[in-house]
């Protein structure tokens, strides 16, 4: 017996329909996954953290908890700036202690890592290892603020994770303002846990720089690199 199936045009609209609803809704999901794990531009362009001019910077002091991956910068009990960083990894450990923070530099560059120039050939590289016909130009860390010999603040891609070589990243929205609240002889307490990490450092924002790329070797040896990382305006907000 054969078996005759009546055919419907609003069933086959209807399967349509619903064939293109799913087909939309993995293109928006595979979309939004991509977005999430290779394109963070907005929401690291817009990462930033308020900072207030100290009415006493004699009374400034710096705390960096280990264990929070923060930085505090005081004036007496006050915050003036609180900030996420990406510490020393456990090989190369961040040095906990007090110190008193001291050649400030806005355009520092590594004395150890950097790139190998010959012409347009630009090649990563230890300094100790350059080539006779290369020049070595060294990482740039902009906004440095050297705390013992070796180690210091600088502007760098803050990873949720001990990454460094036991320097303090910051990142670049933030440094200039940490580099303009302290001066040579400002204290800076190290430690693995502060009193703050439960208050003022218990939701602390963490960037999503270390996400981007790495720029051109071409760019980071050039004076550009500096230029365009110079924030432009006021870096405090009015108390």
């Amino acid at each position: 017996m054969c078996r005759f199936q009546i055919f419907s045009l609003s069933n086959t609209e209807s399967k349509i329909h619903k064939n293109f609803q799913v087909f939309y809704t993995m293109v928006v999901l595979v979309a939004v996954s991509f977005l999430n794990t290779n394109c963070n531009s907005f929401e690291q362009g817009s990462y930033n953290c308020l900072a207030y001019k100290p009415k006493n910077k004699n009374a400034v002091s710096v705390k960096v908890s280990l264990s929070n991956s923060a930085i505090y910068v005081m004036e007496g009990e006050k915050p003036l700036l609180v900030t996420a960083t990406c510490i020393g990894r456990q090989d190369t450990p961040t040095p906990i202690g007090t110190y008193k923070a001291f050649n400030k530099l806005p355009r520092k560059r590594s004395n150890t890592y950097g790139f190998h120039v010959r012409g347009n050939d630009i090649r990563s590289g230890k300094r100790i290892n350059t080539p006779s016909k290369s020049k070595y130009v060294g990482y740039p860390m902009p906004c440095w603020v050297e705390f013992k010999t070796g180690y210091g603040f600088h502007t760098g891609y803050v990873h949720p994770v001990p990454r460094t070589h036991g320097c303090l990243r910051i990142h670049k929205n933030v440094a200039p303002k940490f580099f303009a609240l302290v001066d040579e002889g400002t204290q800076i307490k190290i430690a693995e846990s502060f009193p703050e990490d439960q208050t003022i450092g218990k939701k602390i924002r963490r960037p999503k720089d270390y996400k981007d790329s790495d720029p051109k070797n071409s760019y980071m040896v050039s004076k550009k690199y500096f230029d365009d990382l110079e924030l432009k305006g006021s870096l405090f907000k009015e108390n």
